[in-house]
């Protein structure tokens, strides 16, 4: 069996039907959630048309064990094949963690909780730099920085963005809070109400600007001590008072009944706001 250096690697120039039976799972795939539908739709097509990439393996003992192509392996076994096409690397188990990582973190279809563990266990496992690991999966520095910050939300709330189809930048968008107990509590907000990125993003900014003033925050019995705040100069009135409305807009849809009045003279506007204290909601 002749072997040829590929790419830093030794691999066969031949592809081998290997026993589906012999060939094991890697134990570095980064993958933990495998789509049933997508599976069934693979296997249907592997039945009609076979397997049209070879899954890539190592000898391990007796056996092989997959370097790449779990999906592939998943389906073979769903649509009945005895037998597997692969092609043999010799690579120790170092190597093929890292290519078992790179590859799948190059896929698309990978969630981005996934994509995120993925990439941290690429840098502590193998000691790279976030600028080694964006390079290796062909991203860019501040994408891999951007992903990787989600893993500082608890996983079960990690779970239920993805149970409830939330995305990746609902995710970040609740790392502006400054605590995980409002991270909960905007986060059931989110949910119940079916927001989007955008109306998520606004209610965050309500909440940080009148967080009493929303409906499950706690009310803090001694007023912390701020510093002076800088003074600004609003040059247009109307943007200040559209920013009103639209804040009095995202109480309402929480479940307050704020309102908003405005009246005054030709010299000076006069506004009203009405929020019901929160022991009274």
């Amino acid at each position: 069996m002749q072997l040829v250096k590929k790419h830093g690697l030794y691999q066969t120039d031949q592809i081998f039907f290997l026993e589906l039976g012999d060939v094991v799972p890697n134990p570095a795939q980064p993958r933990k959630y495998f789509d049933a539908t997508d599976l069934r739709e693979l296997a249907d097509s592997i039945t009609r048309y076979g397997i049209l990439q070879p899954l890539t393996v190592r000898r391990q003992g007796a056996n092989y064990e997959l370097v790449a192509g779990e999906r592939r392996l998943r389906a073979a076994r769903l649509a009945g094949l005895m037998k597997v096409p692969c092609i043999i690397l010799d690579v120790d188990t170092e190597e093929s963690s890292l290519i078992a990582l790179v590859e799948n973190l190059q896929r698309r279809d990978l969630d981005y909780i996934e994509e995120a563990e993925g990439l941290s266990q690429l840098i502590q496992t193998f000691d790279m730099s976030q600028e080694e690991a964006a390079r290796r999966v062909g991203k860019s520095q501040s994408a891999v920085a951007n992903k990787l910050r989600i893993l500082k939300l608890p996983r079960d709330m990690l779970e239920r963005l993805k149970q409830n189809g939330l995305s990746e930048r609902h995710a970040r968008a609740l790392l502006r809070l400054g605590s995980n107990q409002e991270r909960y509590e905007v986060l059931d907000h989110i949910i119940h109400h079916e927001l989007t990125v955008a109306r998520t993003e606004e209610y965050i900014d309500t909440y940080l600007a009148v967080p009493l003033a929303l409906p499950g925050t706690l009310v803090e019995t001694e007023p912390k001590i701020q510093p002076p705040k800088p003074l600004y100069v609003i040059k247009d009135v109307r943007l200040f008072l559209n920013t009103v409305h639209r804040a009095i807009s995202i109480l309402k849809q929480s479940g307050l009944d704020a309102s908003v009045e405005q009246g005054g003279t030709e010299a000076e506007a006069v506004i009203t706001i009405r929020i019901p204290k929160p022991n009274s909601v």
